[in-house]
């Protein structure tokens, strides 16, 4: 069986970056779709940004600021956030789809996820 651990949370003011990272096993992960939702008190958990066969997605919220990447050979998926907000401020999970055919921001989609690094941008 699988998992997914996320790091690099943290504290940061906004304007400022963070990195989160995910680092999966029990998978070749290299071969499926990974994303990246948040949860902010109080609201419904969003996708983010993916990766998978080759496209990114992102909401329109992180577009510019967010990039996701992949490190194969290291089975870990990255976040880098730059340009932070206070909306930004979240619990960031990560998540892998484990059958083919499809990628992109619906939550639905994923099956495996990890138990969420928090993210705090203070103004």
């Amino acid at each position: 069986q699988g998992g997914l651990v996320e790091s690099g949370g943290g504290s940061v003011q906004a304007g400022g970056s963070l990195r989160l990272s995910c680092s999966a096993s029990g998978y070749t992960y290299s071969r499926l779709c990974m994303g990246w939702f948040r949860q902010a008190p109080g609201k419904q958990r969003e996708g983010i940004a993916a990766s998978g066969y080759g496209s990114t997605y992102y909401a329109d919220s992180v577009k510019g600021r967010f990039t996701i990447s992949r490190d194969n050979a290291k089975n870990t998926v990255y976040l880098l956030m730059n340009s932070l907000k206070p909306e930004d401020a979240a619990m960031y999970y990560c998540a892998a789809r484990l059958y083919p055919g499809y990628c992109g921001l619906d939550q639905a989609r994923f099956g495996s996820w990890g138990q969420g690094t928090q993210v705090t941008v203070s103004s």
